[in-house]
C-alpha cells in the first residue's frame, strides 16, 4: 500500500501558518514513508472562491518546499458527488428535511428543556409524500441530511453507537453517533457542505491518511460512518493540535493573521517558517532544521502536544538589510 496524503485548503483567502502546519505534517508525514502527497482545492464554494488564491496557495507551498504530486479541485467533480448523492437516497440514507433555522432552534431549546440531548429529532423522517409536497408548494426547498447508523430498528430511539480509530497523532479515540445530529450534506440551495465531497474524494484518490487540525476530531465518527455506507473503507486519521496568535486567538484567512505571504515578504527563510510551524507545541526541541530531509527525520506526529500552541513570528530568525555607507543622502 502506498500511503496518499491530501491537503484541502479552500482557496477563499491566503493560507496562515496554521494551514501550513496541516500542509508540512501531510508533506512529512508522506516523504517519511515514500508517500503521496495530493493538493486538493476545495472550491465547491464559487461565490468566494478565487483562482488568484489557489494560485497564492500553491505559490506558498512552493516556497516552502512542497511539491504535490497531483492537484484537484473539487470544481471539476460534482458528478462524483452527484452519484454518491443518489447512491444514499436510493438506500435511504440521504433524507429531505424542510425545517427553517427558528424551527430547529426551537426544538433544539425544548429537547433542552426536557433534558434530552439538543440533537435533531427525526422529525423529517415521518413525513408523508404529500406533507413534503405541501411544504414546496410554501416554497420551502430541503436541505439532506445523511442518517447516522446509531439505532438498532427505529430511528427514533437512538442507542449508544461507539466510533473507534487509532489516531495517528492523538492515540485511541471514540466518538458516540448517539451524540451527534444527522449531519446536513447538502444545502436548500442544491449546494454540497464539505463532508460529502471531501469523503467522495478521499475515496477515489486513494487517501490512506487523513491529518488535519483536532478542530475535527468530533466530525470524524460521522465521516468513518458515511465512508462505510458508500461502501469504502475509511482512512487512517490524525489530529494535531491547532496554533494561535501569542495573544491565544485563532487564526484565519479572512484576517490575513500570520499569512504565509506576508512571512515570505518581511524576508523570513522558509526552512526557518517550517522547522517552526512543524516542532513548535511538540516534544522536540524547536530549531530551524537545514532542509525538509531533516525536518522530515525530526518529525513525530505523536509527539504533538494536545493543547494549541502559540506562534510567535518573533521566534523566526528574520535577515536584516545591509548597511551601505553613502547611501543616505
Amino acid at each position: 500500500m502506498t500511503v496518499t496524503v491530501r491537503f484541502a485548503p479552500s482557496p477563499t483567502g491566503h493560507i496562515h501558518i496554521g494551514n501550513t502546519r496541516t500542509a508540512l505534517f501531510n508533506w512529512l508525514y508522506a516523504k517519511k514513508l515514500n508517500g503521496r502527497f495530493i493538493l486538493r482545492f476545495d472550491d465547491t464554494d464559487a461565490e468566494r472562491s478565487r483562482q488568484e488564491y489557489a494560485d497564492g496557495i500553491a505559490r506558498d507551498l512552493a516556497w516552502l518546499g512542497i511539491e504535490p504530486d497531483q492537484t484537484v479541485a473539487q470544481s471539476g467533480r460534482f458528478e462524483h458527488y452527484d452519484a454518491a448523492a443518489e447512491k444514499l437516497k436510493a438506500a435511504g440514507l440521504l433524507y429531505p428535511c424542510y425545517e427553517t433555522p427558528e424551527e430547529l432552534e426551537r426544538r433544539r431549546k425544548i429537547r433542552l428543556s426536557r433534558r434530552l440531548p439538543p440533537v435533531y429529532g427525526r422529525e423529517a423522517l415521518k413525513l408523508t409524500d404529500a406533507e413534503k409536497s405541501a411544504l414546496e408548494a410554501e416554497g420551502r426547498r430541503p436541505h439532506w441530511r445523511f442518517l447516522l447508523p446509531n439505532f438498532a430498528d427505529d430511528p427514533f430511539v437512538t442507542s449508544r453507537t461507539e466510533v473507534h480509530w487509532d489516531d495517528v497523532v492523538r492515540g485511541p479515540q471514540t466518538v458516540d453517533l448517539a451524540s451527534m445530529s444527522d449531519p446536513v450534506l447538502i444545502r436548500a440551495d442544491g449546494t454540497y457542505l464539505y463532508t460529502l465531497p471531501s469523503v467522495v474524494d478521499d475515496i477515489d484518490l486513494g487517501v490512506t491518511h487523513v491529518i488535519r487540525g483536532d478542530d475535527h476530531v468530533t466530525n470524524t465518527g460521522a465521516q468513518i460512518a458515511l465512508f462505510r455506507a458508500l461502501g469504502a473503507e475509511p482512512p487512517a486519521f490524525g489530529h494535531h493540535n491547532l496554533l494561535t496568535t501569542v495573544s491565544g486567538e485563532g487564526l484565519s484567512k479572512r484576517t490575513g493573521a500570520l499569512s504565509v505571504a506576508s512571512l515570505r515578504d518581511a524576508g523570513i527563510e522558509p526552512m526557518a517558517v517550517a522547522s517552526l510551524a512543524v516542532l513548535i507545541g511538540t516534544s522536540e526541541n524547536v530549531a530551524a532544521a537545514s532542509s525538509m530531509e531533516e525536518l522530515a527525520a525530526l518529525f513525530d506526529p505523536t509527539s504533538t502536544s494536545k493543547s494549541a500552541a502559540k506562534f510567535d513570528p518573533a521566534e523566526l530568525s528574520v535577515p536584516q538589510p545591509a548597511s551601505h555607507s553613502g547611501d543616505d543622502v
